[in-house]
């Protein structure tokens, strides 16, 4: 480990927490802060820091782990990312926080504007734009192998995440639509450009100990394509899985993890991340290729394929489905930056 590699503190130690430390440990010595589970984490990953010769500290403060780091990487509870995002910010740091950015509209728009007013780089961890499956997409698109985009089409699925009833209150967490979809509407926007139009609906079922929750949500894209996001959370025993299939004027290209390679991983964590986040070569970990952009652009590199503006348009189309699913009505999307005539 390099005398320059940054010092990385990681607040939470819920089930991301477990994705994010393998790619940590191989850029630098990490410290970690957390309510519940951080002792348990970094016992999980002591042969880890090891063989990268790196080091894993556990501190009982927020403050504590602030004082010692360079980088902050928040993976606490969707609705706590904007108090330690803040916290972070003041004291100085470069912040990574895990999809969504903020729960709500107003705090994602805050988090993005004291970065600029504190000089900091903040970065949304939308890690489905470092998917091999999603990157061949995006170059398919840009390069115009597809023409131009008229339905796109995704699916993901995986089982309720029942270990941690906040996931379950929809004000806490968005939900479905919030805590899963949100990838697929961030790619949608990725890759077909600005929306200006949603709708959702849903339907939640199942036992207390086994809920069952579906949604789907329709956008339509300022130059008239139009996406559906469907979204699972099912029963334990569904493993988690996606897909899409995304057709232009000269073409499609579709995708399909049940028909790739089940590798398993050797994270010593797997039954941690439950069954809502999805197995991973660890030849070509997307979660540790993402933090290795974005903590170059931290030393001064170039920007990664996501910033906190992409962010906070994710969390607006996540909410404007909310929205639209509490109304049944369509809820219009002024694009960001666009002029709003009076």
């Amino acid at each position: 480990m390099s005398d320059t590699s940054p010092r990385i503190g990681l607040v939470g130690a819920g089930g991301i927490a477990y994705a994010h430390m393998p790619g940590l440990l191989r850029l630098g010595p990490v410290t970690v802060y957390a309510l519940d589970g951080g002792s348990e984490l970094a016992a999980a990953f002591t042969s880890a820091a090891e063989a990268a010769c790196s080091s894993i500290t556990v501190v009982d403060s927020l403050d504590d782990l602030l004082a010692v780091v360079d980088v902050v990487d928040v993976v606490t509870p969707t609705f706590a990312h904007a108090e330690v995002v803040r916290a972070a910010l003041a004291a100085g740091k470069d912040v990574i926080s895990e999809k969504p950015l903020a729960r709500t509209d107003a705090d994602a728009a805050d988090l993005a504007e004291r970065a600029r007013d504190a000089g900091r780089r903040l970065y949304p961890a939308h890690v489905v734009r470092f998917f091999p499956a999603y990157v061949r997409l995006k170059e398919a698109v840009t390069t115009g192998l597809l023409g131009d985009l008229a339905v796109l089409r995704f699916v993901r699925s995986g089982a309720f995440p029942t270990r941690t009833p906040w996931f379950a209150d929809r004000a806490l967490s968005g939900g479905i639509i919030m805590d899963q979809m949100i990838h697929d509407l961030d790619i949608a926007r990725w890759v077909a450009g600005d929306v200006v139009r949603v709708s959702a609906v849903s339907v939640r079922g199942g036992e207390n100990a086994a809920p069952v929750e579906a949604a789907h949500v329709l956008l339509t894209h300022a130059s008239g394509a139009i996406t559906h996001v469907a979204g699972i959370w099912g029963p334990p025993h569904l493993g988690f899985s996606t897909e899409y299939s995304v057709t232009g004027t000269l073409g499609s290209l579709s995708h399909s993890s049940r028909a790739e390679q089940d590798y398993v991983t050797d994270l010593a964590t797997q039954d941690a991340l439950d069954g809502f986040l999805p197995q991973i070569d660890p030849a070509d970990d997307p979660y540790g290729t993402e933090l290795e952009e974005f903590t170059a652009a931290f030393a001064g590199g170039p920007d990664p394929r996501v910033s906190a503006e992409d962010g906070i348009e994710a969390v607006r189309i996540a909410n404007a489905a909310l929205e639209s699913l509490e109304t049944g009505q369509p809820v219009s999307l002024v694009p960001a930056g666009a002029e709003v005539l009076a």
